[in-house]
């Protein structure tokens, strides 16, 4: 049996196509699955800070139960969010990449507490450039926002 170079060149281009537009390679599903925890929330308002991050148990990196200071919440579908690792962003270096379009974001701040399920937060809403850590075109990390005032 022969293996046509066309059929090669077929099977090459189907595995790209998956691969770029919607599978999420195993070792990255985790990381994209995190961030979408923790940073994803097209619903969220600055009154449900406390439960919100007590619901989805976002904690501070490196402990067990500690409150985490600040978390930012991406008030955008997850479409729009991916679409900054790819055509939507510009790149700024390894592997970040700056939004070329502002995006709603809640940031909810620790006001009081020590310890998750006691933590209580204040929430702000505004407006920003965004600048996330991608993987092959998937968000895996908030690195930032940027704050863009109204008059600009």
């Amino acid at each position: 049996m022969e293996i046509h170079q066309s059929a090669v060149i077929l099977l090459l281009i189907f595995s790209v196509s998956s691969f770029t537009h919607g599978e999420i390679p195993e070792n990255i599903k985790p990381r994209y699955e995190n961030f979408l925890n923790q940073h994803f929330g097209p619903d969220m308002t600055v009154k449900n800070c406390d439960s919100v991050i007590k619901k989805r148990g976002i904690i501070r990196g490196g402990t067990e139960n500690g409150c985490k200071e600040i978390n930012s919440f991406i008030n955008a579908n997850s479409k729009d969010i991916r679409a900054v690792c790819e055509k939507a962003g510009t790149p700024q270096g390894g592997d970040l990449f700056k939004s070329n379009q502002p995006f709603p974001v809640i940031t909810c701040k620790l006001k009081s507490g020590e310890k998750h399920q006691k933590c209580e937060y204040r929430g702000v809403s505004d407006t920003r450039y965004i600048v996330l850590g991608c993987d092959h075109g998937w968000p895996v990390h908030y690195d930032e926002g940027i704050y863009k005032p109204n008059n600009v």
